[in-house]
């Protein structure tokens, strides 16, 4: 049950909370032990209650699950984790987080309840209507972002990282649902009403749309923002982030894979060094410039 349990809190997916170090990392902050050692734990409880929200949907979609042809293997869809044994530990990865995120600080504690809440409106009505439903997730990253910052004493962080963070979400939200449409074909809606509401022409639309300003947005904030080199020497990262942007393009288009963005990042090899290049590049010009 304990194995079932943590498949259950899916901790492939708390690579997504990594943007939490955000704010960290762009404010200059990363060799400060205090303000690393503040960042560290908000991401830990961040994925206590992400894995809350996890239990919680998989609780919600139980039925659909069992019609989903990968999802049904899911612990709580197959009856490996017991639905009364699913409430007793998300109502408790709830009450563990919400304590500790406020001795942490009161302002991350109001940034988890938001996510929190939000989250479960999502899994109960938000996640049926096109268009909000992608908002949201997107919503759910601009807030990990936003938990880095209440976490530590900021100085000049660029409101852009928040743009292009909207963008960038955006853009991985409609490539999930294009995934997702590619896989179930014309049965579809039957597995996810919301997707009833996308076709594959309309969310290339929205993909070509989003993709593009994610790329304008960063370069703007690679030579605008307050803390960057004057030399603009930001701007070297960028075909970093044209080519992860293009590969996933690649993968979800004609590798037809991009349902689980995270499964990309943790197993795609060439996305996964322009991602390490594109962060090596960042640190040596924040750092060591």
């Amino acid at each position: 049950m304990l194995n079932a349990l943590f498949k259950t809190m899916r901790p492939r997916q708390w690579t997504k909370n990594v943007f939490i170090f955000a704010a960290l990392v762009f404010d200059k902050q990363l060799l400060n032990i205090d303000s690393f050692l503040r960042t560290l734990a908000g991401f830990a409880l961040f994925c206590l209650i992400s894995s809350s929200v996890y239990i919680f949907n998989d609780l919600a979609d139980v039925e659909a699950d069992r019609q989903h042809p990968e999802k049904k293997n899911r612990p709580i869809a197959s009856g490996t984790l017991p639905v009364s044994a699913a409430w007793t530990a998300g109502i408790a990865l709830v009450v563990i987080t919400f304590g500790l995120a406020y001795l942490l600080a009161p302002g991350f504690e109001a940034v988890v309840v938001i996510y929190f809440l939000l989250n479960l409106a999502y899994s109960k009505w938000l996640k049926h209507i096109p268009i909000v439903d992608v908002l949201v997730i997107a919503a759910g990253f601009v807030l990990r972002v936003h938990a880095g910052v209440t976490l530590i004493a900021v100085e000049r962080f660029s409101p852009w990282l928040y743009v292009v963070m909207t963008l960038l979400s955006l853009f991985l939200g409609f490539g999930k649902r294009r995934a997702e449409i590619a896989l179930l074909a014309h049965g579809a809606g039957s597995h996810r009403k919301v997707l009833d509401g996308y076709t594959l022409p309309l969310l290339d639309q929205y993909i070509m749309i989003v993709s593009g300003t994610t790329i304008v947005a960063y370069s703007l904030y690679t030579f605008s923002a307050p803390n960057v080199p004057e030399n603009h020497s930001m701007m070297l990262t960028i075909p970093f982030v044209v080519y992860t942007i293009f590969r996933y393009l690649y993968l979800i288009q004609v590798k037809l894979s991009g349902g689980a963005p995270e499964e990309i990042l943790l197993s795609d090899r060439p996305f996964q060094i322009a991602m390490i290049l594109w962060a090596a590049a960042v640190l040596a010009i924040f750092y060591l410039s």
